[in-house]
């Protein structure tokens, strides 16, 4: 299947690649499809960015008082309904076990009860996360992923239209000096390069940008002397990394 002509199935099989629940072969075939196409390894380096980054860029979010009602209900539930089981099979075992088993059995059904309760509040609670995380992630309107002449990945660059501004990650091993800067490019067809910003050497970076500005085919990465290039003046460097714009659906 061409995954590329499917984004939504795409969008799916990348979250479930970063979340670590699609295994097997299709973890195998998808791996293999994100080797060969750029469009789906960008799709999978910017749901390993979600998830990695949501810690460091989601503020924390009290429950709503209903929320730890609803939990406790599910709680007492499961208890009540544990309960009504292990006293059947304690009244069953009661007439063949020595003296002492019914409290031996009682303390395994308090002790599963405890897992039990244990684990469902877990459960609810990621899921509540992970659900309020998903919502309040960045949107994404364009990603790139710019290789270098071997065609190595060094740089996820996606744009968020919301907070219009682009966000670089680092998936590479390259380090400029420190004599030297990274210079982010816009490529327009047809007309000459335009710069986007000089990059720090931080592992994400943000640069503010409109639409307008990222309404480009392809994006390239320059060296150039500390502090780049001045304003109005094309790349002086070689150009290290480069790579299509694709533009995704929100």
């Amino acid at each position: 299947m061409n995954l590329i002509a499917h984004p939504e199935l795409l969008e799916l099989l990348a979250a479930s690649h970063a979340l670590g629940t699609l295994r097997g072969g299709a973890r195998r075939r998808f791996e293999a499809l994100a080797r060969e196409q750029a469009p789906v390894r960008a799709a999978a380096l910017v749901w390993q960015g979600r998830l990695a980054s949501m810690t460091e860029l989601q503020p924390s979010v009290t429950p709503d008082p209903a929320v730890w009602t609803r939990i406790r209900n599910m709680i007492d539930a499961e208890q009540s309904a544990l309960a009504l089981e292990r006293q059947r099979e304690a009244a069953r075992a009661a007439g063949e076990s020595r003296p002492g088993g019914w409290l031996r059995s009682l303390a395994l059904w308090r002790t599963a009860t405890a897992a039990g309760a244990l684990a469902t509040v877990l459960a609810v609670t990621v899921g509540l996360n992970l659900r309020d995380q998903l919502q309040n992630a960045p949107a994404v309107q364009y990603v790139a992923v710019l290789s270098d002449d071997k065609d190595a990945a060094s740089m996820l660059v996606t744009f968020d239209p919301k907070k219009k501004q682009l966000v670089l990650q680092r998936v590479g091993g390259y380090r400029e000096g420190d004599d030297k800067s990274l210079q982010l490019w816009a490529l327009p067809p047809g007309g000459a390069p335009r710069s986007l910003g000089v990059l720090g050497n931080a592992p994400g970076l943000r640069l503010a940008a409109s639409a307008s500005d990222v309404a480009v085919p392809a994006l390239a990465i320059s060296l150039e002397a500390k502090g780049g290039v001045p304003p109005g003046s094309g790349p002086k460097g070689p150009i290290l990394f480069k790579g299509a714009l694709i533009e995704k659906t929100l």
